[in-house]
């Protein structure tokens, strides 16, 4: 396949001087940023328990909590990446984490259900738009050859979330209540914006390229650009459907008592490390291709599951090895920012909204084969047919970029 076009920021190339304790300190800031919204995001899961028994209401009912929040991030990512058209992408970044600090304190101290289903809701609204401004920034300020490192490291803070952060949240919602836990990530969010406020000069984050909202939705409305979030919306759900059931499945079918559980949920952190630092590593060599690679190993170990499920030892390391699904998010984020031109901003934050539309793909398509009687390992296969259908997206939009870089080179 032809190599990936140069990308399209001018900031992804005309590296600003910048030391190298600055730059650590601003990715340690974009990183931190991200530990507070994945903790803040997976945090409901583990304490479900605790939410139901304070709020008077069902599982279910706390499950709908989880996907009100899911719902802001779709409805946020581009809704605010467009309002935010024009800012600097440091005034940008702090109004997005200084909104989730007030969201997070709001959940922390709603009433009833009604209003923390409001809450919930407010609070996801910047997610996707702070993940895709802190990789443009990020990339903004590292050498090309390293972009899909610098992408990497501002999404880490998502996948320690899942190895620490929520346990931390499960923890401290069972020793005190589960409103300290988003009250921890409203000071999270806080300190965030303190070192982001010290950290990155204005110059380094200028407004991105695009011009008005008129024409980044323009330069956004591109096919690469939406066969990449299809990508992610689809060929990554089958992560989600095997962890959304993975309780259930390591009690009624590996037959482990319920104190392994967190053990479970950290293999997929584990794993979700790994493939973060991994995916940032292959797209520097492979560009596009990485994503095959992801995918062709999702869908192995995902075919695999049923079988690793029924001895504790194995079901663990699949839990890793599916978890390394999450390096496919490092490689889209970077591919989008060399095939969404003038709409840098709106692409990077709509990958967000894909990603949570694959949180909700997945444990919908599991459902239904749990449903039907096929199963709780059935999510291993039905998981391994969604990466194999994101395999299909991939030769479709490699083909696409093929076809444009010789309709381009023929001109």
């Amino acid at each position: 396949m032809p190599a990936t076009p140069p990308p399209a920021d001018p900031a992804a190339v005309a590296v600003p001087t910048i030391g190298r304790g600055r730059y650590a300190l601003i990715l340690t800031a974009l990183t931190l940023g991200g530990f507070g919204i994945g903790t803040s995001e997976f945090a409901g899961m583990g304490l479900m328990p605790n939410m139901v028994a304070e709020l008077g209401v069902s599982e279910p009912q706390v499950g709908h909590l989880i996907s009100a929040y899911a719902l802001g991030v779709v409805v946020g990512a581009p809704l605010l990446a467009i309002l935010g058209n024009g800012l600097s992408r440091k005034a940008l970044l702090l109004g997005l984490m200084g909104f989730y600090a007030l969201g997070n304190l709001a959940s922390a101290l709603g009433p009833d259900y009604h209003s923390l289903m409001l809450f919930r809701f407010i609070a996801g609204l910047p997610h996707g738009a702070y993940f895709g401004v802190s990789a443009l920034t990020a990339v903004a300020i590292s050498p090309p050859e390293a972009r899909g490192r610098a992408v990497s490291l501002t999404m880490l803070g998502l996948t320690l979330a899942i190895l620490l952060g929520t346990p931390l949240a499960t923890w401290v919602g069972q020793l005190a209540s589960w409103r300290w836990a988003y009250a921890a990530v409203a000071v999270i969010s806080l300190l965030t914006v303190a070192l982001i406020a010290l950290a990155l000069p204005s110059r380094l984050a200028p407004p991105a390229p695009g011009g008005s909202p008129r024409v980044e939705l323009r330069a956004f409305n591109r096919l690469p650009v939406w066969q990449a979030l299809l990508i992610g919306a689809i060929g990554f759900s089958g992560m989600f459907c095997v962890f959304s059931y993975l309780a259930p499945t390591m009690v009624e079918v590996t037959g482990v008592a319920p104190a392994w559980i967190p053990l479970g949920l950290a293999g997929f952190g584990l794993g979700g490390v790994i493939g973060n630092m991994l995916g940032g590593w292959l797209f520097d060599r492979l560009q596009f291709r990485a994503a095959l690679v992801v995918l062709g190993w999702a869908a192995l170990m995902l075919v695999l599951f049923p079988l690793a499920a029924r001895q504790p030892w194995s079901l663990l390391l699949a839990t890793v090895c599916v978890g390394m699904m999450g390096g496919l998010g490092t490689i889209l984020q970077s591919h989008l920012m060399d095939v969404a031109g003038e709409a840098q901003t709106l692409a990077a934050a709509s990958h967000h909204a894909a990603f949570n539309a694959a949180n909700a793909l997945g444990p919908w398509l599991g459902g239904l084969a749990i449903t039907a009687g096929w199963g709780w390992t059935s999510t291993g296969p039905v998981g391994a047919a969604t990466a194999l259908a994101g395999i299909g997206l991939w030769l479709w939009a490699s083909r696409t970029l093929a076809r444009r870089q010789a309709c381009a080179a023929a001109a």
